[in-house]
């Protein structure tokens, strides 16, 4: 991206189901790349205190942020958890990991508290974009995005911008169908039932074990557990045939995982390998599939880029 002739300074807000981040974006000429990130603050999300509750705390953030900010803010950046209005940005859906997140007016909010243009992305388009343009995915102008956490998300990047669809829902991988069948997944039909990590908890309970973190599953798994090495196994071959259709359906340059589940460590690697292999058409097998690398900086570096798009699209 061509850079701009003075310093841009952009509030930047990464929101989860259990803390608000935030950080000022400052783009350099004199120094081209990502954008250093300073002034950082961290908050609970409480997020069941509610929507309203949650927006507020996001409001009070980005006051704080401009404030701190070594040069005066141009425009507010956010990757927030749920699915985001692509025309508005305000939030169209949230599930019960946010309760009362549906419907609040995070866009419309932030342009009428700070007076500045808002872009605001789903938190796994923003690392999308933070990860290709800066990081596991920088050079590529195509790539695909796969995060699984405690839910799945995904996201596409095509000619260095994100695919957002005619209402900001595109790449949402996790809910699509789960390739091995609703009866493989504790009786959900969606990936996010058998890849991501309530799914692998889920999972597991329902084949016989106890109710247990994902985390410990893995750890029982890599210990030898022959029903924790099903479960794992099961997360990321699946994960691997749907990669294999998408990367069909797009062509992409490379495939990026990122997310809790993909510390699982080889067993889960070689089974997203597998299934990928076993799917994919032959002249695509070579796809790299690689880790994320920004860690919890592509978030906010990606809502930076947002924000700095909107700015130069408003520049004409």
């Amino acid at each position: 991206m061509e850079t701009t002739e003075v310093k841009t300074a952009i509030a930047v807000i990464d929101v989860g189901g259990t803390k608000i981040a935030g950080a000022v974006a400052v783009y350099d000429p004199a120094a081209p790349g990502a954008p250093q990130l300073c002034c950082r603050r961290t908050v609970p999300t409480d997020a069941q205190r509610g929507g309203d509750a949650v927006l507020a705390t996001i409001l009070e953030l980005t006051d704080a942020l401009i404030v701190d900010a070594p040069l005066p803010v141009a425009a507010v950046g956010v990757g927030t958890a749920g699915r985001v209005d692509a025309r508005t940005g305000n939030i169209a859906y949230a599930n019960e990991i946010m309760p009362g997140w549906t419907g609040q007016p995070l866009g419309d909010a932030l342009r009428e508290r700070t007076g500045l243009p808002a872009a605001v992305l789903n938190d796994v388009q923003a690392h999308a974009l933070g990860e290709a343009r800066w990081g596991a995915g920088q050079g590529a102008q195509t790539c695909v995005v796969a995060a699984a956490g405690t839910g799945l998300g995904g996201a596409i990047v095509t000619h260095g911008r994100i695919v957002r669809g005619a209402h900001g829902f595109a790449g949402e991988l996790g809910a699509t169908m789960n390739p091995l069948g609703a009866d493989r997944a504790a009786g959900d039909d969606c990936l996010e039932g058998v890849a991501a990590g309530s799914g692998i908890e889920a999972c597991y309970c329902a084949a016989g074990g106890e109710a247990i973190s994902g985390a410990e599953i893995s750890a029982r798994a890599n210990a030898g557990e022959e029903l924790a090495r099903r479960i794992i196994d099961q997360a990321g071959y699946a994960l691997g045939l749907s990669l294999a259709d998408l990367a069909g359906l797009l062509d992409p340059e490379l495939a990026i995982v990122s997310g809790s589940v993909t510390k699982a460590g080889a067993l889960w690697r070689h089974a997203l390998q597998r299934g990928f292999e076993q799917r994919v058409a032959p002249v695509l097998r070579d796809l790299p599939i690689v880790d994320a690398q920004l860690g919890g900086d592509a978030p906010l570096i990606g809502a930076a880029e947002h924000a700095r798009d909107l700015l130069a699209d408003l520049a004409g």
